[in-house]
């Protein structure tokens, strides 16, 4: 596929997707900034429909992503809330997306991840008389539900002091249930829906256990919510069922969506739970039927720009081959290695096997290395010393596994494979200095033009590249210092990898497409063995393997892809140049940057 194959499908799909989001030109889309307090700042998409006039007030309804989510992540909620009529605000949180951090290291609880803000905002300012200042609303997943939650409880508490109503209308709490206790509730004056997984994997912590944890009839969690609004206690919540009286905003409702955890935003049930309860409580300016939903046609087209724009770069780096400057570093492909046979085969497999169980067997306990490692960043406090929580784990992983990658690489050369024909000249390593600093300024150029072109689409159709909770997504300029900090350690992992897929994984006479496929399972087998215990123990038991690093298993689902397709890219650029060297500088500083722009990084505020 050429560049300008590339460009044509991602921007022709950047603008389907566009049109979708604005629901074909009816709802008009802007980013927008948010001052808080102490330097604070909060980023949000604001989605307005044509409907929504000073003679028309529309609701209003701020979504709040969860813990290692931007706001892109659930941008299917919004636009599917916004065709109904309703003004919606789509927060990046604090410390993630492009918003500021927070002071407050429970900035879920006691902002709201800005939500608090944005609502009093709302509420005070005259800029806004297209909104029903009567109907403002707040709804999110995991963490921002529990932000939803706070909300809920806050506003309720200065309504009670006032003696007026709480400005908080209606929440909607999707996937947390864990502050849904009498404190908490009591003073509540808001509606509430709750809506939370059947098998969602955080269910080892409610009060409930096994199955038991996450059956919303008779979980005491969702009984508390609805008991606090009725005369006469149930035992057994009826699912769907509305109690209390939504014009005193007691009304409560419970849904219980056989989902996991990470996936129930992204479910078509689920989705028309919450439109259908902002339709209850809101009567929708516009109304459709809650499954009339259009937001899978945007993802679809985000998913296809994901994958060109990640084959885009076997183009870009083509291109700027051919220039005369960088012409230099393209060399001869060394011969491959001659078919393992015999005791070379047995340590072929078993180095195989042997590499996928260190993988495996590390990752958590290089997550219980990083809290001791890393204090400031685990304990959510603002730091320039890797302020990466969740990556710095990840990190330690990979800097360790690569270490140990390229000692086996070695020792299987020194006691082995000298002694069985192998050449080193095969390995691709041979270059000059002058030859390695154009690689690496090639490396970088290739970095800077992808995300040139990212953030020209961004600005043209305010869309970007991605599937559900993983994106391509474009940054502050914070994040390029970020980068520098996290690509040394990174990179031993990366060129481990480059070395081990071209020199040690690249046969004669194999087919590419074999070759290629085996090096993509050997690179994220040991992950994908972490999944597969964490969820078959929990399908057995109700209660996942890990309990403790939970969350860290299931950062792994948007880690595992990219693991899986790097051997490719590591022999496509190895054929391309002959060298080990481009690869690895290539997919490190676009792999890296993809996982930093999606996690939550506690980066000090501006003075």
């Amino acid at each position: 596929m050429g560049l300008r194959v590339c460009l044509a499908i991602i921007f022709a799909c950047s603008f389907l997707a566009s049109i979708v989001q604005s629901n074909f030109g009816k709802t008009d889309i802007s980013l927008e900034r948010l001052d808080t307090v102490n330097n604070q700042y909060i980023y949000y998409d604001l989605y307005k429909p044509k409907t929504a006039t000073p003679a028309n007030p529309a609701p209003f309804i701020a979504i709040i992503p969860g813990f290692q989510r931007s706001k892109e992540a659930l941008s299917n909620i919004a636009i599917e809330l916004s065709r109904r009529g309703h003004v919606v605000a789509l927060i990046d949180p604090y410390a993630q997306g492009i918003s500021s951090s927070s002071l407050s290291r429970r900035a879920a609880t006691t902002e709201g991840y800005g939500m608090f803000h944005l609502i009093e905002h709302v509420y005070q300012s005259d800029e806004y008389d297209f909104i029903d200042k009567s109907k403002l609303g707040a709804t999110g997943h995991s963490m921002g539900g529990n932000a939803a939650i706070r909300g809920a409880n806050y506003f309720g508490k200065k309504a009670k002091l006032d003696g007026s109503v709480s400005i908080l209308n209606s929440v909607y709490v999707s996937g947390y249930v864990l502050t849904l206790q009498d404190n908490v509730l009591k003073p509540i004056k808001s509606n509430m829906g709750v809506s939370y997984a059947l098998y969602d994997e955080g269910a080892f912590r409610n009060e409930l256990q096994g199955w038991e944890a996450a059956d919303m009839r008779i979980a005491p969690e969702s009984l508390r919510t609805v008991n606090a609004v009725l005369d006469e206690s149930i035992e057994e919540v009826e699912l769907g069922k509305y109690y209390g009286n939504i014009v005193d905003q007691t009304s409560r409702v419970i849904f219980n969506e056989e989902l996991l955890h990470p996936f129930q935003p992204y479910n078509a049930e689920a989705t028309a739970n919450q439109l259908s309860y902002f339709d209850t409580v809101f009567n929708s300016p516009i109304k459709l039927d809650p499954y009339n939903q259009i937001w899978q046609w945007k993802e679809l087209m985000t998913l296809i720009n994901m994958i060109v724009a990640f084959v885009m770069l076997i183009p870009l780096t083509k291109l700027l081959l051919s220039t005369t400057f960088f012409k230099s570093i393209v060399k001869p492909i060394p011969p491959a290695l001659p078919q393992p046979k015999g005791h070379g085969k047995l340590i072929f497999w078993f180095i195989f096997f042997l590499s996928a169980g260190i993988a495996c067997v590390t990752f958590i306990p290089m997550v219980d290395v990083a809290k001791i490692l890393f204090p400031e960043a685990t304990n959510r406090e603002l730091t320039w010393f890797f302020p990466q929580r969740m990556n710095n784990s990840v990190m330690l992983w990979a800097g360790f596994n690569g270490t140990v990658g390229l000692l086996i690489f070695f020792l299987t050369y020194y006691f082995f494979g000298r002694k069985n024909g192998v050449d080193p000249k095969a390995w691709g390593l041979t270059t000059t200095k002058t030859e390695l600093l154009k690689t690496i300024l090639l490396g970088l150029s290739v970095f800077a033009l992808y995300y040139i072109i990212l953030f020209i689409v961004y600005e043209l159709f305010h869309i970007d590249y991605r599937f559900w909770f993983m994106g391509v997504r474009v940054f502050q300029w914070e994040m390029l210092l970020v980068l520098a900090m996290y690509l040394p350690v990174f990179f031993i992992f990366f060129f481990s990898n480059s070395l081990r897929v071209n020199g040690a994984m690249r046969f004669a006479n194999q087919p590419e497409w074999q070759s290629r496929l085996l090096a993509g399972i050997a690179n994220s087998l040991g992950l994908m063995l972490i999944i597969f215990i964490q969820y078959t123990t929990f399908a057995q038991t109700g209660t996942v393997y890990w309990t403790t690093n939970w969350l860290s298993v299931n950062l792994l689902f948007g880690i595992v892809p990219i693991m899986f397709i790097l051997p490719y890219f590591n022999r496509i650029f190895f054929q391309l140049t002959g060298r080990v060297y481009l690869g690895p500088i290539i997919t490190c500083l676009v792999f890296i940057m993809i996982l930093s722009t999606n996690t939550v990084v506690y980066l000090p505020l501006d003075q």
